[in-house]
């Protein structure tokens, strides 16, 4: 059995109800915390072979664009503070986690802010690290990690990093979530 995780119900359609056959599908809540706590729980009851994690995102430059789909190569903690040098981790604080499942879908990296990012400027610093911004996938990645657990994630680009993020989430999240579950059933990841 393969778990199929999104941050909330509308990120997974139809399968939160019905997932494929061989697939157990949950949400793990918003937010790298709560995913991580999430997903150590779910691993733990249903010990699965395998995690794909499902979900939208926001791009930081022209190297995607809205209605994009990408595979997460890795997942990237990372801040604003940060990237300008006003903060910095422990040097034995893991900040980054492989994909460790093969996707169909170009592969890129994914930066995991504390936080929604406003403003262009804080795109373009953030940018530097990954091409889309997401809250979930650290939390998802560091959790499977640690079990041993194969993971990947499936990412529909649905709005620009940047002032008007928000209203460019609303307008797209549904149809980008459902666009991108009919693609990977296309390409046989979810299958028929």
């Amino acid at each position: 059995m393969r778990l199929l995780l999104g941050a909330f119900p509308p990120e997974l359609g139809p399968f939160l109800s019905a997932p494929p056959k061989g697939w157990q599908a949950a949400s793990t809540g918003v937010g790298g915390l709560l995913a991580a706590a999430t997903t150590a729980r779910l691993i733990e009851a249903f010990k699965p072979e395998g995690v794909l994690f499902l979900g939208t995102c926001g791009h930081y430059d022209d190297r995607l664009r809205i209605g994009d789909h990408l595979w997460a190569a890795e997942a990237i903690a990372s801040s604003l503070a940060e990237c300008r040098n006003e903060a910095y981790r422990p040097v034995i604080e893991r900040t980054r986690w492989a994909t460790t499942l093969e996707g169909p879908l170009p592969p890129h990296a994914v930066v995991v802010p504390p936080a929604i990012t406003k403003t262009f400027e804080g795109a373009a610093l953030l940018g530097r690290l990954g091409a889309v911004e997401h809250l979930e996938l650290t939390g998802v990645y560091a959790a499977c990690h640690a079990e041993g657990v194969p993971v990947g994630a499936a990412l529909a680009v649905v709005n620009q990093v940047g002032p008007d993020a928000q209203a460019q989430w609303r307008a797209h999240q549904q149809s980008g979530s459902l666009a991108l579950i009919e693609q990977l059933r296309e390409l046989g990841v979810l299958g028929p």
